[in-house]
């Protein structure tokens, strides 16, 4: 499916978390919500990302923003990725990619000349009247934590 645009509805999901918690993204209405694909667990480029959001979670409570990590992997992989990092957000479980496709974020990837569908990085940010604010595709995992601070900052 293709991405989606900014000043379009985000697609509607529930889904657990780590802790077998649900979520769905009507919980947070009214609340800016950081939904951000990431390819796996406990990599080194996703637990860069995971952690500098971790590290700005506190700014992102005071803005009353939500952050929400997905990948395919299952809860149990999730639990064991926040558990190792101290990760106290959730990151959901989606394990046949079905929201992540809904969102565009399954693609197609190539890594050594092999191609493969996966999940591809991308970073949604989703206003409090649940519309697609902003979209991150090319995510540089180093700065991008702060970038999405940013413009949370700016709502």
């Amino acid at each position: 499916m293709p991405l989606i645009e900014p000043g379009k509805k985000a697609p509607a999901f529930t889904l657990k978390d780590q802790a077998g918690r649900t979520h769905s993204l009507s919980d947070y209405a009214g609340r800016p919500v950081v939904l951000y694909f990431y390819p796996k667990d406990d990599t080194p480029g996703c637990t860069r990302e995971a952690c500098a959001f971790q590290e700005h979670l506190p700014t992102f409570d005071r803005r009353k923003a939500v952050v929400l990590g997905m990948s395919v992997l299952d809860e149990k992989s999730k639990a064991k990725f926040a558990d190792k990092y101290s990760l106290t957000f959730p990151l959901l479980a989606d394990p046949d990619h079905a929201v992540i496709d809904k969102y565009g974020a399954w693609q197609e990837k190539s890594m050594y000349g092999r191609k493969y569908m996966g999940v591809a990085r991308i970073t949604y940010l989703i206003g409090v009247d649940g519309k697609v604010v902003r979209r991150w595709d090319d995510v540089k995992v180093a700065v991008h934590a702060d970038e999405v601070l940013e413009a949370v900052n700016g709502l």
